[in-house]
């Protein structure tokens, strides 16, 4: 059976944005059974313990698929850089980030807690040998994260890509079909 494991972004909850909600019921349609953990700490999020709630709660194998939405792609891309236990069915990026703008920060504190998260490597072929197939999806017009990230997905990970208008950070976004496309 199909495991999803959907990664919220930073400052959200597992019930913040609607096209987890319409996800949700797509994967019911399905029988697909998904799960949106509650990060840690979430408006001051910490890469250890992010990839610590993963370790705790991904149950790995080909049928699994990580969806991770702006700093849970991050999530991701971290604990599957750690995984030695198998290879998971493939990964959806949502608005993920490598770089950020100037306008995806309120504040000189939200710029220090996003600093980590820029500036620590990622072996990125260890995250690519353990995951079958990736999606990146991203839209013209997010204010956080520079389009010019989505050919870093595609160089670093091999990446499918797929840009998207008028979606912003797809906080209010009401679906994404594409997710479910890649997972059939």
């Amino acid at each position: 059976m199909i495991s999803i494991y959907l990664i919220h972004g930073w400052g959200a909850n597992p019930n913040s944005e609607k096209w987890y909600s319409w996800l949700k019921e797509e994967c019911k349609k399905r029988n697909i059974e998904i799960t949106i953990p509650k990060m840690p700490n979430t408006n001051n999020p910490k890469i250890n313990e992010w990839v610590d709630k993963l370790k705790e709660t991904v149950k790995i194998s080909k049928e699994t698929y990580l969806i991770g939405h702006s700093i849970g792609c991050q999530a991701i891309m971290r604990f599957l850089e750690e995984l030695d236990r198998g290879k998971i069915g493939g990964v959806v990026f949502v608005a993920g980030w490598f770089n950020l703008l100037d306008t995806a920060y309120e504040s000189e504190e939200e710029r220090n807690i996003a600093k980590p998260w820029l500036e620590t490597p990622i072996d990125y072929k260890r995250v690519r040998t353990n995951v079958e197939k990736i999606l990146a999806i991203f839209s013209i017009d997010d204010n956080c994260v520079p389009i010019s990230d989505s050919e870093l997905f595609k160089k670093r990970l091999g990446a499918e890509i797929i840009i998207k208008d008028n979606e912003g950070h797809f906080n209010e976004t009401e679906k994404i079909k594409e997710i479910i496309e890649f997972i059939k």
